[in-house]
């Protein structure tokens, strides 16, 4: 639909151009009538006595002259005379007036007079009605979208007239159970006959629920082009509005339109925008949102049981849902999407390099190892990122170097090839993450070091990157001091080679904090015994949300904060005595790392083996 403002744009456009068109005509006539002199009918005897007239055009009374320099002029003469008797009357020579061409007009009054009514008359008004005629319909348009302005601003996707490119589970890789999941909706969407023959209840909302980018949307998709229905997909802050009652009347709207398209699928994305919990509202009326909140359960519950509507929703936030949403009879089955594992994330990098020119020595399994907790979006950013390397590079293929560089992009930004270290920089940062890699090659239960680089990357002047062996869903207490150890294994190695520590290392100790306060307030895993501190039920006011409430006493904390310092201390004492033990070792390393920058995992393991 056209836009109001670009309307009315249009329209000031085109009565502009009218008034300059009309602008320029009376200038053009104006011009005309004059330019031309009027001169007396002796000045013309004189004229033509001196062999200066060219032609002499007789129009009723009036003589229009044109001399032979190409100049003109006009003159009057008496109404009943000829143009000869005027001219003798004035003692014109006839000897010299037989080289003047005469011709005679037959021009009426009547059509100038018809002429100049049309152009001041008939115009003016003819104008001004074009003009009053675009308003009008301006005003029309504006009225037209004021009352779609309830409507739901809905898409709709495989019905006539709505091509979408299909989606299916094939194009889906990996949530083997998700998908099994899924596929009762799909059968009853297909055969809903099957169903209500029995007297079964399919259930009315499912949701998705799961980390950003891990495919919520795509399984709805997926989900819609199995069943191979109309599928209306929706955004939940469309609902949303400044306006009291909007909201509701959107979810009315699309409820409508779907009852005439069943059997069909309603996706509703990012459902928490719509769905949070209700609570008093801060200015005393009706939120505008839980006005719409209560529109959905009413719909929801309105259905009928021979209806053959389901609502997919997909957020990544249930936590904060209304539990009216959750009730059995609304969304009655949860779907939990969790990052891919290795498996699954080595069939999503082969569904998304399906097609591109791949060189033969890529090794997809090793991308899917180095990418631990990616999403299915980070991956398919990782291909793409890749590809776009290659092709700045003007490679003919896509290489396994162009791969692992990308997943480095993702994780940390781009390589900040401008900021350039000063050479000392340079070596604290050497140092740092030398003391990284050396204590994470040198504990137990640590994840193996994969790479180690002093170039700069977004935020950070260097980085080692770990990664698990295999795929771990828990962390034991053990596991968990070792990564403290390795976080801190920088700090101890800056202060033991220089006697001073920089700023770099406060993101490291930020992660090491947070760890220690986990393993002594979510995991239960101090001397404080199995107890976790603090209530972690989300509130929100004011849009804030409140993660934590303290149910512990003063002193309480005071012991939690006296093992917190205990953990971080043994883990610390623990980095500085590797440190101290191989010192060579790290010399070997920064050696290394300050001549090329960069050492790949079977590099740094040969030193280690070498000192060992």
């Amino acid at each position: 639909m056209k836009s109001p403002i670009k309307g009315l744009l249009l329209n000031i456009f085109y009565v502009v151009l009218i008034f300059l068109v009309l602008g320029s005509l009376f200038s053009f006539f104006g011009k005309s009538s004059g330019t031309i002199k009027e001169i007396s009918i002796t000045q013309l005897v004189q004229d033509i006595n001196s062999e200066k007239v060219e032609k002499v055009t007789s129009n009723e009374d009036e003589l229009k002259i044109v001399y032979k320099d190409k100049s003109e002029a006009i003159t009057k003469k008496e109404t009943n005379d000829t143009i000869g008797q005027a001219l003798s009357d004035y003692g014109v020579d006839k000897e010299k007036l037989k080289n003047v061409s005469f011709s005679f007009g037959n021009q009426s009054k009547v059509s100038d007079w018809l002429w100049a009514f049309f152009l001041f008359v008939l115009l003016p008004f003819i104008v001004f009605g074009i003009f009053f005629w675009l308003v009008v319909r301006q005003a029309k348009t504006g009225a037209a979208q004021t009352f779609d302005f309830t409507k739901a601003k809905a898409k709709l996707f495989g019905a006539e007239g709505h091509p979408k490119e299909k989606v299916t589970f094939k194009d889906v890789a990996g949530l083997k159970e998700e998908k099994e999941e899924l596929k009762e909706i799909v059968d009853f969407l297909k055969h809903p006959d099957k169903y209500l023959k029995m007297g079964a209840r399919i259930p009315k909302g499912v949701l998705l629920v799961g980390p950003a980018g891990c495919g919520k949307t795509l399984l709805a998709r997926a989900v819609a082009g199995e069943s191979n229905v109309p599928f209306f997909s929706v955004a939940g802050s469309s609902f949303v509005e400044m306006f009291v009652g909007v909201g509701s009347g959107r979810v009315r709207s699309l409820f409508a339109a779907a009852k005439k398209h069943q059997p069909c699928l309603i996706f509703i994305d990012e459902l928490d925008s719509i769905g949070k919990t209700r609570g008093p509202a801060i200015t005393g009326g009706h939120e505008e949102r839980e006005q719409t909140l209560n529109q959905l359960l009413t719909e929801m519950d309105g259905f009928e049981q021979n209806d053959k509507i389901i609502i997919l929703a997909a957020t990544n936030r249930s936590d904060v849902l209304d539990p009216a949403l959750l009730r059995p009879g609304r969304f009655d089955r949860k779907v939990v999407i969790n990052l891919p594992d290795i498996q699954e994330r080595e069939d999503i990098l082969s569904i998304h390099t399906n097609g591109k020119p791949l060189d033969k020595n890529v090794k997809i399994r090793e991308v899917a190892e180095r990418t631990p907790g990616f999403s299915g979006a980070d991956l398919s950013n990782v291909i793409n990122e890749a590809a776009i390397s290659a092709a700045k590079n003007n490679n003919k293929t896509i290489t396994q170097v162009n791969l692992l560089n990308s997943i480095e992009k993702v994780l940390l930004g781009p390589e900040r090839k401008s900021h350039v270290l000063s050479e000392k920089e340079k070596k604290i940062t050497a140092y740092h993450e030398a003391g990284h890699a050396l204590v994470s090659a040198m504990v137990p239960n640590a994840e193996p070091v994969r790479k180690i680089s002093i170039i700069s990357r977004g935020m950070a002047a260097g980085y080692t990157l770990k990664v698990p062996s295999e795929e771990r869903y828990f962390k034991t207490k053990a596991e968990l001091e070792s990564s403290i150890a390795v976080a801190l294994g920088g700090y101890c190695a800056e202060r033991f080679i220089f006697g001073d520590i920089s700023t770099g290392a406060s993101d490291d100790l930020s992660k090491a904090s947070r760890i220690a306060r986990g393993i002594v307030k979510t995991y239960g895993m101090s001397s404080l015994g199995p107890i976790t501190f603090g209530d972690r039920d989300v509130e929100v006011f004011l849009d804030r949300e409140y993660g934590e409430r303290k149910n512990y006493s003063e002193s309480v904390a005071e012991s939690i904060d006296k093992e917190v310092e205990d953990i971080i201390r043994r883990a610390e004492q623990e980095a500085e005595k590797i440190i101290k033990d191989n010192k060579n070792l790290i010399e070997k390393i920064v050696g290394v790392l300050m001549e090329k920058e960069t050492i790949e995992r079977e590099e740094f393991e040969a030193i280690i083996k070498s000192k060992k």
